[in-house]
């Protein structure tokens, strides 16, 4: 069945945050008081699952909207250290030809993800659920199926980490997983995304019915 709706996390699918990310991590470690990481840490954590990296850094659940309130707020002070990833705008550009409604459900700002888009590529998405809560992006899912009358099983939602597979079984749509962002490839095995992405123009093709590239 072809998707009438498609839905993308922002870090780690659209834009290449990560970076930005690692260069602030221990900053935000010492500020909420969890283990400073070095990098080869972070590596080995990134074939692990979202739940598994939380109990990993001792993290307790109360102190996770905190955390990430503070990263967004980060981002929004930032003036521009984050990017799509190359082939995104074409890829968003060409599913908006072909009709389909495009949304965007994130743990990020919107301004933020807005920004990073900038005015003409934030134009082509149709919904914007932003400052989802680390494990909150199921309730986001629903409403983006809500305000869009698509049914969920003619949506798709495409994310880097093992949560946002989780949060699109948990709402009753397709999940997909890209293979560039957070997690590796193993961190997707234990959640079961219907297929994985290995560049972005997998992603036409399989939504849009393109030949694949090469």
């Amino acid at each position: 069945m072809p998707y009438k709706l498609v839905i993308f996390d922002f870090d780690g699918t659209l834009a290449d945050s990560a970076a930005w990310f690692l260069a602030r991590f221990n900053g935000v470690a010492e500020r909420y008081r969890f283990p400073k990481l070095t990098p080869d840490e972070i590596e080995e954590m990134r074939g692990q699952n979202s739940r598994e990296i939380v109990r990993r850094l001792g993290l307790p659940l109360w102190k996770l909207p905190l955390i990430a309130r503070h990263v967004r707020q980060l981002a929004m002070d930032d003036g521009g250290g984050i990017t799509l990833f190359p082939g995104i705008e074409a890829m968003l550009r060409h599913l908006d030809a072909r009709g389909m409604q495009i949304a965007v459900v994130s743990s990020n700002a919107e301004t933020t993800i807005r920004r990073t888009m900038g005015a003409a590529i934030a134009a082509s998405i149709d919904h914007f659920e932003c400052g989802a809560s680390l494990f909150g992006k199921a309730r986001r899912l629903r409403r983006v199926l809500k305000s869009s009358g698509v049914a969920a099983s003619e949506a798709i939602f495409i994310g880097d980490e093992t949560r946002d597979i989780e949060a699109a079984h948990q709402a009753g749509i397709a999940a997909a997983g890209v293979l560039w962002g957070y997690a590796k490839p193993a961190a997707f095995e234990g959640v079961g995304p219907m297929t994985t992405f290995a560049t972005v123009e997998d992603i036409t093709s399989f939504l849009a019915g393109d030949p694949p590239a090469g």
